[in-house]
């Protein structure tokens, strides 16, 4: 069974910023134009195809807004002033980037028949003389249509539940239905002959498909920084593809737009990354990685670094500001050069550019350092786990544990950060709260040994070699753990263990894939039994 799961009574997208946006006069404080030269590449007057509406929405996370409080007089007002303003093909890009974002499973044809129905109905309804009733009649029709057995909007496990209920609630249940974001974007962009062969063929179909492509897979973006990446790739191939050198012009465009598609590919990242974390755990995860990355630095100097980071994607993931994500990392990455450049040959490198978002790329795509000769990282005592600042006590152990062990990936470690917290979980409101952790530390000590041994075998060698260097290696290592296994065999092995590594080994991993993989690998480990790092 199928929904649609963007019920148009309930969808409207409220303008923070005074007046509504086309392609051509979008404000360049609402969406950055950030690049290399600092820069905007794209001045007023270039010949761009009025593709990409923008209205800046009451939230980040796409349609619909569910204002269950407000008369049914004022959700169709609202929706009717949006599309006056926006135009009829303005209103309806909108949609598409909106819904994508919310249901980034769906297909593009199953996207098509939810934006066309509701362009329909605001373009009926909000006709001059629509009966008052229309809009509330036609949304209802609407969910009826969701909840039949051929709806071809997009399906959602969900929607038998919501289709069993009525009236607002059954509405109110199927726009609060989304899918979960896709942890591996699948867009990949093609060739420039591609693009232009496409685009020429059919621009409307083009940039709508773009537009959903895109946005499905880099939905955790702040919407801010998604819309501006859209608008200038679309503006760009539209230049370029009638241009009279388009592989100079896809040159000089794409070396302007890097910064915002790094941005862009970035803030996806580290948003997915704080939704599926918190902001305790993004905490820890970006405190381990500047750990791994300079182990020399000492807990004082990195944990405000990492409190600092988790309070920037915090404010800016859900943020519709105009450029809360550029403007908040900017100043975060001035702190990290500011406290770290002088005591790390290679951070002092990534600090030495004007442009604070290229060294905050580059600080982030550095290597794990190899992990220097230290003393045996001390444990907390029991009365500190359980204290006020028992959290605190927590990471700084983990953290010593990260720069001793700087093979080991985020993921790995975010399984040490759940341990930790659920054993304090459990033991500090135990009644003999030293006897369970007294009993949750030996369990700890006999895992702790395997847990790190399995990390070094999975991503030990991943950062040092290139990879078919890495593969090589890996089969060299099967083979000598497994002699009597055939070629076939070693070479499906081989591929397991490297697609693992590709995915799962390096700290911007997508944070839920791969926690289930490491799940799956440590179960293997526990020998069937209970394991607190499973």
């Amino acid at each position: 069974m199928s929904s649609l799961l963007g019920v148009p009574d309930l969808w409207v997208p409220i303008s923070r910023a005074p007046g509504l946006y086309t392609l051509q006069n979008l404000p360049e404080k609402l969406t950055p134009c950030i690049s290399n030269t600092q820069k905007c590449p794209f001045g007023q007057g270039v010949n761009t195809p009025n593709v990409l509406p923008v209205a800046v929405p009451d939230t980040a996370k796409g349609f619909p807004l569910l204002l269950s409080l407000q008369s049914k007089a004022y959700v169709r007002d609202k929706v009717c002033q949006e599309f006056k303003v926006l135009g009829k093909e303005n209103f309806r890009t909108l949609t598409i980037i909106a819904n994508s974002r919310k249901f980034s499973n769906a297909t593009f044809e199953e996207i098509s028949h939810l934006v066309a129905e509701i362009v329909s109905l605001a373009e009926t309804c909000c006709a001059e003389g629509a009966d008052p009733s229309c809009y509330d009649a036609g949304s209802s029709a609407l969910s009826a249509k969701s909840c039949g057995e051929d709806s071809p909007f997009p399906a959602h496990a969900g929607t038998a539940g919501c289709c069993a209920q009525e009236g607002l609630e059954q509405k109110l249940c199927l726009a609060a239905l989304q899918h979960p974001p896709q942890e591996l974007p699948r867009y990949v962009q093609p060739s420039n002959e591609e693009l232009c062969q496409a685009f020429k063929k059919d621009p409307k179909d083009f940039a709508d498909r773009f537009l959903h492509e895109y946005a499905s897979s880099y939905g955790q973006a702040p919407l801010p920084v998604l819309l501006g990446s859209t608008r200038t790739f679309l503006s760009m191939v539209s230049t370029c593809c009638i241009s009279p050198a388009p592989t100079a012009c896809f040159l000089k465009e794409k070396l302007e737009r890097k910064t915002l598609s790094l941005l862009t590919l970035m803030s996806n990242r580290v948003c997915s990354r704080f939704t599926a974390y918190g902001k305790g755990k993004v905490t820890f995860s970006y405190l381990t990685s500047l750990a791994q990355k300079m182990p020399s630095a000492s807990f004082e100097d990195l944990f405000p670094l990492a409190e600092d980071a988790a309070e920037v994607f915090s404010e800016c993931c859900d943020s519709v500001a105009e450029d809360c994500m550029q403007k908040k990392l900017s100043e975060h990455t001035a702190k990290v050069c500011s406290a770290l450049s002088t005591q790390d040959e290679r951070f002092a490198d990534c600090c030495k550019g004007t442009n604070l978002m290229q060294n905050y790329f580059c600080i982030s795509a550095l290597p794990p350092a190899p992990a220097p000769k230290l003393p045996e990282a001390q444990k907390p005592m029991n009365k500190q786990l359980c204290s006020e600042d028992g959290a605190l006590y927590a990471k700084r152990y983990l953290f010593e544990l990260a720069r001793r062990h700087t093979s080991v990936p985020d993921t790995f470690l975010g399984k040490l950060y759940d341990a930790s917290e659920k054993v304090r979980g459990e033991c500090c409101s135990a009644k003999d709260t030293s006897a369970c952790l007294d009993s949750k530390r030996q369990q700890m000590g006999e895992e702790l040994p395997r847990f790190l041994e399995k990390a070094n075998q999975l991503c030990g060698q991943y950062t040092e070699l290139n990879f078919l260097d890495f593969k090589k290696r890996l089969r060299e290592s099967l083979t000598q753990m497994m002699p009597e296994a055939g070629p076939e065999l070693l070479g499906q092995l081989v591929e397991q263990r490297a697609d693992f590594a590709s995915t799962c080994c390096s700290h911007n991993s997508p944070p839920l894939y791969c926690a289930s993989k490491v799940s799956l690998e440590l179960g293997k480990a526990c020998d069937g039994g209970s394991c607190l790092l499973g």
